[in-house]
């Protein structure tokens, strides 16, 4: 039987307990030859990190990047499974946004198989334990609302419930689509506050993701309070249009709403598709 505990050699011992008195969870290639120091050879050092990535010490994040499973982990090898944490670690600065952080928040049921990352710097997709992260860069303006978590014992950087609420709202693609994002939107605003989604929507600077908010809080029967429904309102020009959901309308389709000057390109009953309460309703 294969031997799958993480066993530690005296150099191996001097960096993980460096680095658990240094109270450090990340940790860079250079960090770790400075531990080690100029007695022992590069080559030699580069040797120590492999194994302690092979022995389940450090979880390797992007090319000289690591996270250490620190020796609450338990005695086997059973590597990190917060692929959360490891994606937010990848890049700095960035936050966990989009349909990653509406699941997490639990305004979905739905566990997305990519994990979406807010960043500010172009910067290819990466597969980071077996998951595929995907990394998207955000406008300084749209760089905001997110603080740390607590995350399965790691300290993750994340959107709050009413910046994921918005952040879906702009980007639909990266929430699962019209039919989930309508789902999102019934959750999402039975928990934020709305004058802090108010205030997140006014940040982005977005006509469009007013227009959404209006029509779905309407239409997921989560119904914005009257001075907040006004301030929306009011945000939007009279004159401006735009679209949600496909490209193209179809017939069945909601069409033009009034209320919102918005195209909605999607039946009535897949927008509501995902949202149990109202969908029974409608079905009744």
């Amino acid at each position: 039987m294969k031997n799958n505990l993480r066993t530690l050699g005296k150099a191996e011992s001097k960096v993980v307990l460096s680095l658990r008195e240094e109270g450090r969870s990340l940790v860079q290639t250079a960090d770790i030859l400075a531990i080690l120091g100029p007695a022992v050879a590069e080559t030699s050092a580069r040797k120590v990190i492999r194994n302690l990535v092979r022995k389940g010490w450090l979880s390797r994040i992007v090319g000289g990047k690591y996270m250490l499973l620190p020796p609450e982990h338990g005695p086997e090898n059973l590597g990190e499974n917060n692929v959360l944490a490891l994606a937010a670690a990848a890049v700095e600065p960035s936050y966990i946004g989009w349909w990653s952080a509406a699941s997490w928040h639990g305004f979905t049921t739905q566990k997305p198989m990519t994990v979406f990352v807010a960043v500010t710097r172009q910067t290819p997709p990466k597969m980071i334990e077996g998951t595929a992260v995907r990394f998207v860069k955000v406008t300084a303006r749209k760089f905001f609302g997110f603080q740390p978590y607590d995350i399965y014992g790691r300290t993750v950087a994340l959107s709050t419930p009413a910046k994921t609420l918005i952040d879906c709202l702009d980007r639909p693609d990266l929430a699962g689509g019209p039919a989930e994002l309508s789902r999102i939107t019934h959750s999402a605003l039975a928990e934020a506050d709305p004058q802090d989604v108010l205030a997140a929507a006014m940040t982005m600077k977005s006509k469009a993701v007013l227009q959404r908010l209006g029509f779905l809080s309407d239409f997921v029967g989560r119904p914005l309070p009257n001075a907040v429904r006004s301030a929306v309102r009011a945000l939007v020009p009279g004159s401006y249009r735009s679209y949600f959901g496909r490209a193209e309308q179809r017939d069945g389709d909601i069409g033009y709403v009034t209320a919102w000057g918005l195209f909605v390109h999607a039946r009535k009953e897949d927008l509501l598709a995902e949202v149990p309460r109202i969908r029974a309703q409608a079905e009744s």
